[in-house]
């Protein structure tokens, strides 16, 4: 019996109560039903008697000793105990605890999917870095906890779009390509301009692959570097971004919304909420009306669009396309982002405390034999996701920037990321997996498998370590879904971390085949239905975050 199982014998519980007159209250949509720290206190429990107290005007011990007798006639349920002020603790019998294991290996990778967030349209947007540049390591950071989110957010059911917003209208375009006219000229690059061994690559890719581009007009020559380096810029950043395991169903062109008029009729529509206002020859959105720090103009009085405008155009676009949630996963120097973009989606009529979500990303610092790492040798002065993977590979980059909550700084450490210890937590994970897949290749070369799933006895899991595994097992599920609806994957890893830890106990106390001349038995066969399901549910895992489950290391 999984935990959602058991929440739905609690609530038909109640129901049954309600039908027969005991109580009256309206039976809960949803019961809590937990895995108690103290095992002495039951497999579950649910504070639902306190709960449904109040409403139904009955002491808390009377409502939970009306919902007890109901839940003690089930099967597989061997007590039930009233604890406190009225919590139901309540203990399954072995086989149906045991259960589970079958449970989740016959479900295979669908086990830990669920509707949580069923049918809810999402557009899920992350990294968006400008163009003139490679991804540093504030990018990289986004890359993984976004592509992870995107698989958690699917695996609840949800319908997810996601997207890179490509910065490529503006000043810093602007710079990017004077930058690349300089070095192909062998002139110094702009003072405010962009520096690093990558600039003076395109560069020359761009002389390369255009013959006569320096024989041009200075204003022609511009030009030229600017499309030909963003072209270039672009698909360097979808390569590092393909090479990570991060990948976009669209990469929206910022340009785009000023091209196709999508900015002007923006603000057009914002204008007819009765929002945009003229001051001072320039036009404003009034913002402070929904809580922005002060009003933000849309065009100067010189004419010139602001970015603020395409702020707006663009999540204007988001919500046409069929967004019903946009969710804006920014860096730790875009704290003031989130109130006027919160305040663009109330403007917009629509609700700033659902239809929209702004995440802050804070720093990410990396540390070498103990000393901070800040210098790229290809981009100069910032680290790169090239320079990440480089040092410490796909897997431990993607699993360890997604282990923490977006909210905390975190650091690094290349020294413990690539070593084969438990300090490392991706090799602690991906060990307790290739543990699992060895035991599988030790029963192949005896000759033994687990049996059918008609000859699986659960009862036989029935030692206090088997028992931690399959109870934590059930709790795969309500992780996923947890992570989805507050947007946090690291809820993910973390479970994994504790997950493998109880195995890697298990393994240590648990014989699951047969030694020299013993004979194989059920409780072996019992025991390798729990491996193979332990395994499935480490892969399912990792595979949200997008990180492998090696088979061996």
């Amino acid at each position: 019996m999984t935990p959602a199982e058991l929440s739905q014998a609690v609530q038909v519980a109640v129901r049954a109560a309600v039908e027969a007159g005991e109580l009256s209250v309206d039976v809960p949509e949803q019961v809590t039903v937990e895995r108690p720290k103290n095992r002495d206190h039951g497999d579950y429990a649910t504070n639902v008697a306190l709960q449904l107290a109040k409403p139904a005007g009955k002491p808390p011990r009377a409502v939970a000793e009306l919902v007890a007798g109901r839940l003690r006639e089930l099967p597989g349920v061997a007590k039930v105990d009233i604890a406190g002020p009225g919590f139901l603790n309540i203990t399954l019998d072995t086989a149906t605890q045991g259960e589970l294991a079958r449970t989740i290996v016959e479900a295979g990778a669908a086990y830990g999917r669920n509707e949580a967030l069923k049918g809810l349209k999402i557009n899920l947007e992350f990294v968006s870095a400008n163009p003139t540049g490679p991804i540093h390591i504030g990018g990289v950071r986004w890359a993984a906890v976004g592509d992870s989110l995107a698989r958690i957010l699917r695996a609840t059911g949800a319908d997810v779009s996601t997207e890179y917003y490509l910065n490529d209208a503006g000043v810093q375009i602007s710079k990017f390509a004077a930058s690349l006219m300089a070095a192909a000229n062998g002139q110094p690059v702009p003072a405010d301009g962009y520096v690093g061994e990558y600039i003076n690559d395109i560069a020359k890719a761009i002389t390369d692959g255009v013959p006569g581009i320096l024989d041009l007009p200075e204003d022609e020559q511009l030009s030229a570097f600017r499309a030909h380096g963003l072209q270039l810029m672009v698909a360097e950043i979808k390569r590092s971004m393909d090479e990570f395991g991060t990948h976009f169903d669209t990469w929206f062109s910022e340009k785009s919304l000023h091209d196709s008029g999508a900015v002007t009729t923006a603000m057009e529509r914002l204008r007819e909420q009765g929002h945009v206002f003229d001051r001072d020859g320039a036009i404003w959105l009034r913002t402070t009306d929904f809580g922005d720090d002060k009003d933000r103009v849309l065009i100067k009085a010189d004419g010139e669009t602001t970015y603020f405008a395409a702020d707006a155009a663009y999540y204007l676009s988001k919500r046409d396309r069929g967004a019903e949630v946009s969710v804006y996963m920014l860096g730790a120097d875009h704290h003031g982002y989130v109130g006027r973009l919160k305040a663009i989606a109330a403007c917009a009529g629509d609700d700033m405390n659902r239809n929209i979500e702004v995440k802050i990303g804070q720093f990410v610092k990396m540390l070498r034999d103990g000393e901070e790492v800040r210098m790229s040798k290809r981009a100069g002065n910032i680290i790169t996701i090239d320079d990440v993977v480089d040092w410490i590979g796909v897997d431990a980059a993607r699993y360890t920037l997604s282990r923490s909550s977006t909210d905390s700084t975190i650091t690094l450490d290349i020294n413990i990321l690539t070593s084969q210890t438990n300090e490392n937590p991706v090799y602690y994970v991906q060990y307790a997996h290739t543990r699992m897949c060895g035991v599988a290749r030790k029963a192949a070369e005896l000759g033994v498998d687990k049996g059918t799933a008609a000859e699986f006895k659960p009862e036989l899991l029935a030692t206090e370590w088997e028992n931690d595994v399959l109870g934590y097992l059930g709790e795969f599920p309500r992780i996923v879904a947890r992570s989805g609806e507050l947007r946090e994957p690291h809820h993910v890893a973390r479970y994994l971390e504790e997950l493998a830890g109880k195995y890697h106990r298990l393994y240590e106390n648990c014989q699951f085949l047969p030694k020299g001349d013993e004979e194989l038995t059920d409780t072996h066969r019992a025991r390798l239905w729990l491996v193979e399901a332990t395994r499935t549910v480490l892969a399912n895992g990792l595979t949200l975050l997008g990180v492998s489950a090696p088979e061996r290391m």
